[in-house]
């Protein structure tokens, strides 16, 4: 009997797949590369971000570099005589030096501030990722809807609360208020989630362990490397703050940089003299943001990476 079975075809041929056009193959047999006009255009953006934050802090080391009338007299980025260590002294010696007071009461509030600051978001975050509770979901979501506050809005009330304790014109007025820090919650409970092993924290209670502890012993140590991250940033708030601080506080002696500078700002209206000296103090106030920055970057960029890797 004749085979009816059809002879199978065989099949058509399969166009190979393209790769985007935006990436490209290593040669080497790693991973896709960004092409090159890729690489140009993020460099272009990255260059113009660079320079918005950057041209600021230029004309102010030029203009803290003039005299009162060559800042009104030159254009802002041209050079003229060099006043710098003119202006120094004038800045130190002014009011009987209360810029250095001013100085020395932001160092206090955001070392300080920054430090207690991150101590209590490491253990509400801990305590966050490591216990269950009853509302603990509803406690999570409060807080990340506490982020949606501007700190403005609460500005008033809280000051009115501090003035009911007694402790307005203080440094608690301004420390106490710095530990309520919601964005470091989420951080260190996405922190101690990612880095601390709820296998090892389970092996330390059967070693008979207390919870405060387990806490410093493990939680503190895996999340340390994170932290720094929370560090930074509560850093830069403190030393940046200038709302609560100006409600806060009427003594001139605690007062920080921020609120000090931003009177003599205004007092220059009417003595011209004080504008140079409020350069040049901005200036000043700059260089703790820059020495702390780029001694905790290798931390800092550890700790943003921190969140998305399994420890």
């Amino acid at each position: 009997m004749a085979n009816n079975v059809l002879p199978i075809a065989p099949p058509s041929p399969v166009a190979p797949s393209r790769p985007l056009p935006s990436l490209r193959r290593d040669p080497t047999g790693g991973a896709e590369q960004v092409s090159r006009p890729w690489k140009i255009v993020v460099t272009a953006i990255m260059v113009v971000a660079a320079a918005y934050f950057l041209i600021p802090i230029l004309w102010l080391v030029i203009a803290s570099t003039k005299s009162t009338g060559d800042l009104f007299s030159t254009p802002g980025f041209l050079l003229a005589d060099f006043n710098l260590f003119d202006n120094l002294a004038a800045l130190s010696s002014y009011d009987g030096g209360i810029f250095w007071r001013w100085g020395l009461n932001s160092i206090i509030y955001s070392v300080i501030g920054s430090a207690l600051t991150t101590l209590v978001c490491a253990a509400t975050g801990y305590a966050l990722a490591i216990y269950r509770f009853k509302g603990h979901s509803t406690l999570v979501a409060v807080i990340l809807g506490s982020l949606l506050i501007p700190g403005t809005v609460i500005s008033q009330p809280t000051y009115v609360l501090l003035v009911n304790l007694g402790l307005n014109n203080t440094y608690w007025g301004i420390l106490l208020p710095a530990l309520v820090y919601p964005f470091g919650v989420l951080l260190c409970y996405i922190f101690a989630q990612s880095s601390v092993p709820i296998e090892l924290v389970e092996a330390a209670r059967i070693d008979g362990a207390s919870e405060f502890r387990i806490f410093v012993s493990i939680g503190l140590r895996l999340m340390s490397a994170s932290l720094v991250t929370v560090l930074l940033f509560a850093f830069l708030g403190s030393w940046n703050s200038y709302l609560l601080p100006l409600l806060v506080l009427t003594d001139s002696n605690l007062m920080p940089l921020t609120v000090g500078l931003t009177g003599w700002s205004q007092t220059a209206i009417t003595i011209p003299g004080l504008q140079i000296l409020t350069v040049v103090g901005s200036l000043v106030s700059v260089i703790p943001i820059a020495i702390v920055f780029v001694a905790l970057q290798r931390f800092w960029k550890t700790g943003l990476t921190a969140g998305g890797i399994r420890g």
